[in-house]
């Protein structure tokens, strides 16, 4: 009975481990990216720029508090799965653990691959790197990740700590040069704060585009949902959480977007593939080799939670029937490692088969669904089930704002540049129903097992 006790999944996350958590989740390579698309979509200018970005930073916020009613209601690990299971049925949540699944399958070879192209690249400065030696290195990454999470929480614990600590540090550095470099004022470096929305305005749909260059940066502020079940007290850790981390990363974001703007002008960043390393060159030319391997830490930690949060949503699948119970097995460091062992092995599969990651890509539209499928959920349960206790309810424009959002992502890459790709993707999430009717819904599983069950009971008589 000890031993039973000992191997599970248990509440050893504190809101300490729970703020660097959403920290590394909430900064990845998007920040480093997405400044070029904000000002590019707000025609260069500055002044509406910065104010996209702080509007990002409290959409990103009433997301991450209507997630925040999930999990303080529901503090299971997965919550976000058994949530929509709970609200919509088991059809449905099958269809969302379907688009899960291959929608991680595709961020984690995504993430290796890339991770190897910084790793490898400064070996070979004056061409690119064969594709052999990339893919190499990103399996070696993957699997190195996949060992690492298969070992329980305390390796995990570490590399995310220092992760954490490099990427503030980085972040950090930059921010606090550009406010050095502000406070001399010189003509240079202040001139483009100076009158600083006299540039011209764009119209509505490039404002909107703006408005998801930004929103991407701050994405993952629902992680959260994903490891309720490890986490101490959700119902007091999880806001503490989010309004720790948030504005956190909100006050670095805008002082390095006024730091690259200090530096660099508009159209320098709008031209510049890799703003952050341009930046780099003006003001530390000596140091122009840190950003990249900054990059390379941020891809390596967020590679390592995805998979060690993903491996969780297996694992409560599984307990609800949507998986083999093999899939809710822990090792004897706690770990779900028959989870994890899926997540690698097909991961691996996608990073040989690079073309398939071009076509899981395709799929990440469809997160955006299921975001509006959670809202719904929030929603259905607010006016379906009014007296039911709950620790914690969001305010109810935040979900209605949230739903909205992601119905624009959902919609608006559908209606730009519409594609028979699209149509692929809704084939393939139909194709869940091919698993989903026979296996779950008419449970062939278990009549097989009986069946051959009983056909050997009868041989032995």
């Amino acid at each position: 009975m000890d031993k039973e006790k000992k191997i599970q999944l248990r509440r050893v996350f504190g809101y300490y481990w729970g703020t660097n958590f959403l920290i590394t989740n909430l900064i990845g390579a998007g920040i480093f990216v997405a400044p070029k698309g904000v000002l590019q979509y707000c025609s260069m200018n500055v002044g509406l720029s910065l104010c996209v970005w702080a509007g990002c930073a409290v959409l990103s916020m009433m997301t991450a508090l209507c997630y925040a009613e999930i999990g303080i209601n529901f503090p299971c690990s997965g919550s976000n799965y058994y949530f929509i299971k709970r609200c919509f049925g088991s059809l449905i949540a099958f269809l969302y653990l379907w688009i899960f699944v291959f929608v991680v399958i595709g961020l984690i070879a995504s993430q290796a691959l890339l991770l190897a192209e910084y790793g490898i690249q400064p070996f070979y400065p004056s061409c690119s790197a064969p594709k052999l030696s990339k893919k190499c290195l990103a399996l070696a990454m993957l699997w190195i990740v996949g060992i690492l999470t298969s070992r329980g929480v305390k390796g995990v614990t570490w590399l995310q700590r220092a992760s954490v600590v490099l990427k503030m540090s980085i972040l950090g550095l930059i921010s606090l040069s550009g406010v050095v470099l502000l406070v001399r004022g010189r003509k240079q470096n202040v001139a483009r704060f100076q009158n600083a929305f006299d540039g011209e305005f764009p119209d509505a749909s490039r404002l909107i585009e703006a408005v998801f260059q930004g929103y991407f940066a701050y994405s993952g502020g629902g992680c959260f949902t994903l490891i309720a079940g490890e986490l101490k007290t959700p119902r007091k850790t999880i806001p503490r959480i989010i309004f720790t981390a948030l504005p956190l990363v909100t006050i670095l974001y805008l002082l390095l977007n006024i730091s690259l703007l200090t530096v660099l002008t508009p159209k320098e960043i709008i031209s510049s593939d890799a703003v952050a390393i341009a930046w780099t060159d003006r003001v530390f030319p000596s140091l122009a080799w840190v950003i990249p391997f900054a990059i390379s830490a941020s891809l390596f930690s967020n590679l390592l939670i995805n998979v060690f949060e993903s491996a969780r949503v297996i694992y409560i699948a599984s307990q609800h029937g949507h998986l083999p119970l093999l899939f809710h097995t822990l090792n004897s460091y706690s770990s779900p490692f028959v989870s994890v062992l899926l997540l690698v092995s097909m991961g691996s599969l996608a990073i040989v088969l690079t073309n398939l990651i071009d076509l899981i890509n395709y799929l990440y539209f469809m997160v955006s669904f299921c975001s509006v499928l959670s809202m719904v959920g929030i929603l259905k349960r607010r006016f379906q089930e009014p007296d039911i206790p709950s620790p914690y309810k969001v305010f109810l424009p935040f979900p209605l704002i949230t739903m909205a959002i992601s119905l624009c992502l959902v919609l608006i890459p559908l209606l730009k540049s519409p594609s028979l790709r699209y149509v692929y993707v809704l084939l393939f999430v139909s194709s869940g129903l091919l698993f989903y009717i026979p296996l779950i819904h008419f449970k062939l599983r278990k009549h097989a097992l009986c069946f051959s069950l009983k056909n050997s009971g009868s041989h032995n008589s």
